[in-house]
């Protein structure tokens, strides 16, 4: 079992940093490759480019909570709950 995890090439665990714009400003968010890889797969699937799909998500967590405080946290979490969300959708 070790060897699912421990076992994973370790270019999917190397920190990745793009710069990004969020609410008109220029950031930079850092997130493991294979989160990447994920978050890509996700605006795809929503018709956006990553940029459109990180600034839509930024502006969507403000209006509902009034600020945002860690988005790469969020995003951590978003894949999660992405993947949670896929495995329902799966027949069984």
């Amino acid at each position: 079992m070790c060897n699912i995890f421990a076992g994973q090439d370790r270019a999917d665990y190397a920190s990745v940093t793009r710069s990004v714009r969020l609410n008109g400003l220029s950031t930079s968010i850092r997130l493991e490759a294979r989160y990447w890889r994920m978050v890509d797969e996700i605006a795809a699937a929503q018709g956006m480019t990553t940029p459109k799909f990180l600034s839509t998500l930024y502006d969507e967590v403000l209006d509902l909570h009034g600020e945002v405080l860690n988005f790469a946290s969020l995003l951590r979490t978003a894949c999660l709950v992405h993947l949670e969300q896929s495995a329902h959708l799966q027949p069984a």
